[in-house]
């Protein structure tokens, strides 16, 4: 009897904090959402000069409450699902844990003289924005969009760096140290920087031929900028026009999210999602 009652809370917490098909599911990931939004806020403010002084307290007593509700959310993920390991090593797992540590080791670490230690964990909490992204629906068509042009696109930079390597060479030659080009490594970083269209001016040519083969990189790289675009643009309309699932079932069992709409059992292990 006591077993069927830890395992019907267990269910019932399980549809709150991982799946967002009910009410109190939807309730759950909102106020979560505007919590992480909150603390987002926080640590941009508290980043600004004389902002941390004056309202130290504040801060203080808000870090606490946030951080307290991000414990108790980790916890909370742990306890419900069956293989804790399956949750604790995902990609969310590791981001929830790093949004939740920094003010715990802050105050281990202690004293003044960890002042600058203590700084850097606090920008840690930074990473709580990625915690928006799993209530982002529109963000598992990008997603699709970049993992199926990851070939093209990896096949398109291995050809940008051949020709930064060729170029930087080239203008290696062309313009020689004398001009600032004091060595390949140096002519293909302004390549770079020239092909991106950044130009940063630290460096450039100064010879006629230098500059006639600066004006070719320069044009040539509008051009290079739009591939990518086009590509993860294409992918993303294809993503777009097929019907992604917005099942948000996580089963119980091995945490797995990406299931079709409608679906009883998971695909990975095999279990019932609805116990």
């Amino acid at each position: 009897m006591a077993q069927a009652t830890t395992s019907s809370w267990k269910k019932k917490l399980h549809e709150i904090i991982y799946e967002a098909d009910t009410p109190a599911g939807k309730a759950f990931d909102i106020g979560l959402l505007l919590v992480i939004i909150l603390s987002i806020i926080l640590v941009m403010l508290e980043s600004i000069p004389g902002m941390s002084e004056r309202y130290y307290w504040e801060f203080y007593t808000a870090e606490w409450i946030i951080t307290a509700i991000f414990t108790v959310e980790y916890i909370l993920r742990i306890v419900v699902i069956n293989k804790p390991s399956k949750y604790i090593f995902s990609f969310y797992g590791i981001v929830d844990l790093l949004s939740t540590l920094p003010t715990y080791i802050a105050i281990l670490g202690g004293g003044h003289n960890l002042l600058f230690a203590v700084r850097a964990l606090r920008l840690l909490r930074i990473f709580r924005i990625l915690k928006i992204t799993r209530y982002i629906g529109e963000s598992n068509k990008l997603l699709l969009a970049l993992r199926n042009s990851r070939a093209k696109i990896l096949v398109f930079l291995y050809a940008v760096i051949i020709m930064c390597v060729i170029m930087g060479t080239v203008m290696y030659l062309v313009e020689g140290p004398e001009n600032g080009y004091t060595s390949i490594p140096t002519g293909i970083y302004w390549c770079i920087v020239t092909l991106t269209t950044v130009g940063f001016g630290d460096i450039h040519p100064v010879t006629p031929l230098g500059q006639f083969i600066a004006s070719v990189i320069m044009i040539t790289g509008y051009g290079i900028i739009a591939v990518p675009t086009g590509i993860v643009t294409s992918e993303f309309s294809r993503a777009s026009a097929k019907e992604v699932p917005v099942n948000t079932q996580v089963c119980p069992h091995c945490n797995e999210s990406k299931h079709l709409d409608k679906a009883e059992y998971c695909h990975n292990c095999g279990n019932l999602l609805n116990e």
